[in-house]
């Protein structure tokens, strides 16, 4: 199979490269040299994404500006990278009849629903919320899905949106947060409501690849499993160690022995069940495997998660602002 992947010198450009290349014929482009990127060049040019379109069966788009890219990109940026780019691949793509094209989005197009009032439970999110974006990213993100939807439905081209929570390894944006959490910490809480291990990521991704055509169209969260219910949300967005334990009655011994804490309230929980069902997803890596690695003083990070390590997002460090590159 031949392989369009963009965003190759990324964490999940990279990851997909690393994974699908022994089998595949794979064209990584980016905007950045690495040993994953076969063509240089930008999403923005129409002529070189239509220059990589020959022969490809499948397009796998990562390519994006990110949240953190705020601090240095206008908004005018973010609307030509993560939507004229994606429009540029989609019309290449469709003239090109490419079998499939999958979509990386994010759970950051949920925006404002993400988070309920102080009064209100912990939200339950599935992929019928609607979005309520809250800045350019998640507009852009938001509307670019709304672009495969649309080339979907009026051209009949078979495309796929997963929606991704965290799986990047940089620290937190949220300095207030950082301050009071290890990293390592923070990531593993992280793994019961709203991160997903590359790895899972990948797999995903893969997936999606060969059932596009049959489902034709989806939108689907790609988050760990999370072990909450509806009716611990209450509870949850205010006690949420008393919900944890419950779940995991040794997760405080683990805990204490690393001087380690867990949130006191968690706001939401993304839920993949469509994922897991219309994929055939199963992820691997949830909270209660990282605990048991944890336990067994072994790295809960996959191989592909180590492999691909730690990039940033900038050339240049800032003192109040994320993921500068390392």
């Amino acid at each position: 199979m031949k392989i369009l992947v963009t965003g190759s010198a990324g964490h999940l450009g990279e990851a997909l490269v690393r994974t699908l290349a022994p089998e595949n014929e794979v064209i990584g482009l980016d905007v950045i040299d690495s040993p994953f990127t076969q063509v240089v060049g930008t999403i923005t040019d129409r002529e070189i994404v239509e220059s990589c379109m020959g022969g490809v069966d499948c397009v796998l788009h990562t390519a994006t500006l990110h949240k953190p890219h705020m601090l240095t990109h206008t908004r005018q940026q973010f609307i030509e990278t993560n939507l004229t780019g994606t429009l540029n691949l989609l019309e290449a793509a469709a003239q090109a009849r490419v079998k499939g094209f999958v979509y990386t989005s994010t759970t950051s197009t949920f925006g404002r629903a993400l988070t309920p009032l102080a009064s209100e439970p912990a939200a339950w999110i599935e992929e019928h919320v609607t979005p309520v974006p809250k800045n350019i990213y998640g507009v852009t993100k938001t509307a670019a899905e709304d672009l495969c939807e649309l080339f979907h439905i009026n051209q009949g081209f078979a495309c796929i949106v997963l929606r991704t929570s965290r799986f990047f390894p940089e620290e937190d944006d949220n300095r207030e947060v950082q301050s009071r959490f290890d990293p390592d910490n923070l990531k593993v809480n992280e793994y019961l409501y709203r991160r997903v291990d590359i790895e899972d990521a990948v797999n995903a991704h893969i997936l999606a690849m060969e059932r596009v055509a049959v489902l034709g169209f989806g939108k689907y969260i790609i988050s760990a499993s999370t072990p909450f219910k509806k009716e611990d949300l209450r509870e949850l967005r205010t006690a949420a160690p008393h919900v944890v334990e419950r779940l995991f009655p040794d997760y405080t011994e683990e805990y204490a022995r690393r001087g380690w804490k867990m949130f006191p309230g968690i706001d939401r929980v993304y839920v993949n069940a469509r994922a897991r069902n219309d994929l055939d997803w199963n992820p691997r890596y949830d909270f209660g495997y990282v605990l048991r690695k944890l336990q067994a003083n072994e790295d809960y990070r996959s191989p592909l998660a180590v492999a691909v390590g730690a990039k940033g997002y900038h050339s240049q460090a800032f003192t109040d602002g994320p993921y500068s590159v390392t």
